[in-house]
């Protein structure tokens, strides 16, 4: 199969900024085959944190997870400037900081203001086909406005529809597994790994035309288990639902300003791919580059116009507040910190503290083990930044775009599924998750614990991904 020509036009999403000089050991200095496994503990700690803490010391965990993030984030820069030196410590927060966090917080924010604006109005009853349907209308959107831009659009009118119901936990959960997840498969601009490989030369189009089978499949799937189970539990809730039968009033979207706001958020991100006058400087090693500061004060100032040119009301409307970005841009800090020896060990393949799981990915012959990559590759995006982890087994499996669309085009689909679908498995998987269960949250709804999302998550998708690895449907799947 020939790849095609990359096309010159084409909207980019989300939450993903691509290092764009080096890996991360050459721009730091941190050598990640020398780190062993307790420089993980830090990661592990934020994590268990944000599992644990809400479940077993609620009020403490709600008015002190800004100090809890920060004191794991600390404690790892003091073990990196103990034993490797303050200069690659400091390196390593800058480069953590400013070529991956800034600009994947700028993005977040600036779609979850944008987002806030949109007020959809009328009559909306969470009965269990309209829930299908917004769920199936939040995949479609997906990979056209991102899953973080999905999610924002979508989430504020599916809680309303439902609040009323009795059991309304798995509408939330679902939500997430295919709008903030599922759908942002089929394209660049639908989940951040796949921007990453279109920004290594990925053909624009190659998601959609090799990952449509398996994104399908697995999209009716999902949606024909939830709406299995919202028939199930809405047999509890059909008298309430009719007494409100007699009054429907029409659907209507207000604040559209804020679609033409999304249209230059993308743009913005398509540009910066786009524009490459190879003008930045350098702080401690990290290459920070014009186009990403152009990118994310226009970025800002998008953010700006939403809130000047949008009524106020249309947000008070929504319920929006700020807590939900403040909690996930407070939290993702402390993650993307404590993760550096993470994705450092990771970077050095073979040599590093993850050399046993990378052997698996080969089969003796020499070939790439497909289904490994789709399992090591979604396993890790779980619990780790997923457009990272793409790019780390995109470079084990050789990083030549060319190879990687054709022979092994199988590999790619791996790598690619892998890094979009598994991130749903958590709250941390992908940024979008986290921001939903907050929401849902600040609404009322009593989202499970850490581990409650991870088992509940688990029982849909680990069944469905085995079906993607081992039936004989494998060459329309292309994983086995």
């Amino acid at each position: 199969m020939s790849p095609r020509r990359k096309p010159t036009c084409a909207a980019i999403l989300i939450a993903v900024v691509l290092p764009e000089h080096g890996t991360a050991a050459a721009a730091t200095g941190l050598d990640g085959a020398a780190l062993s496994w307790p420089w993980a503990l830090p990661f592990i700690g934020i994590l268990l944190s944000i599992a644990a803490g809400p479940l077993l010391l609620a009020t403490l965990w709600h008015r002190h997870y800004p100090t809890i993030s920060a004191g794991w984030a600390a404690l790892l820069l003091l073990a990196l400037a103990l034993w490797h030196g303050p200069s690659i410590a400091w390196a390593a927060f800058v480069r953590a900081v400013l070529a991956e966090y800034l600009s994947f917080i700028v993005v977040l924010f600036a779609l979850y203001v944008v987002a806030g604006g949109i007020r959809v109005t009328g009559t909306l009853r969470g009965t269990p086909l309209a829930n299908t349907g917004l769920l199936a209308l939040g995949t479609a959107m997906a990979s056209v406005v991102g899953t973080t831009g999905a999610a924002m659009i979508l989430i504020r009118p599916l809680l309303r529809a439902n609040a009323g119901r009795r059991h309304n936990l798995h509408v939330v959960v679902f939500f997430i597994l295919l709008v903030a997840n599922i759908g942002g498969a089929l394209s660049p601009l639908g989940d951040p790994p796949l921007f990453v490989g279109f920004l290594r030369g990925i053909d624009f189009f190659w998601p959609a035309r090799h990952l449509w089978m398996q994104t399908a499949v697995t999209a009716a799937l999902v949606l024909g288990m939830f709406l299995l189970v919202d028939l199930w539990l809405a047999r509890g809730d059909r008298p309430n639902a009719r007494a409100s039968d007699h009054r429907r009033d029409p659907i209507r979207v207000k604040g559209g300003i804020n679609f033409v706001l999304i249209g230059l958020i993308i743009a913005c991100l398509l540009l910066s791919a786009a524009w490459r006058p190879e003008i930045g400087f350098s702080i401690f090693g990290t290459w920070v580059a014009l186009q990403n500061l152009v990118r994310d004060a226009a970025l800002v100032l998008i953010a700006v116009l939403s809130l000047w040119l949008t009524p106020e009301e249309h947000r008070r409307a929504n319920g929006f507040s700020w807590e939900p970005m403040r909690e996930v841009a407070i939290l993702f800090a402390g993650i993307f910190v404590t993760i550096i020896p993470v994705l450092a060990a990771l970077e050095a393949g073979p040599r590093g503290l993850f050399a046993a799981l990378l052997r698996v990915i080969t089969h003796p012959d020499g070939t790439p083990n497909e289904a490994a990559y789709f399992w090591l590759t979604g396993g890790l995006s779980a619990f780790l930044d997923n457009a990272p982890t793409y790019l780390v087994f995109f470079e084990l499996a050789g990083g030549d775009p060319q190879a990687l669309m054709g022979p092994l085009a199988g590999t790619l689909a791996a790598i690619s599924l892998g890094s979009v679908y598994m991130g749903a498995l958590t709250y941390v998987g992908n940024a979008p998750n986290l921001m939903v269960y907050a929401i849902a949250t600040e609404n009322g709804v009593k989202m499970p614990s850490f581990f409650g999302y991870l088992f509940w998550a688990s029982l849909v998708l680990l069944p469905i991904f085995a079906l993607l690895t081992l039936l004989p449907i494998a060459p329309i799947l292309r994983l086995s």
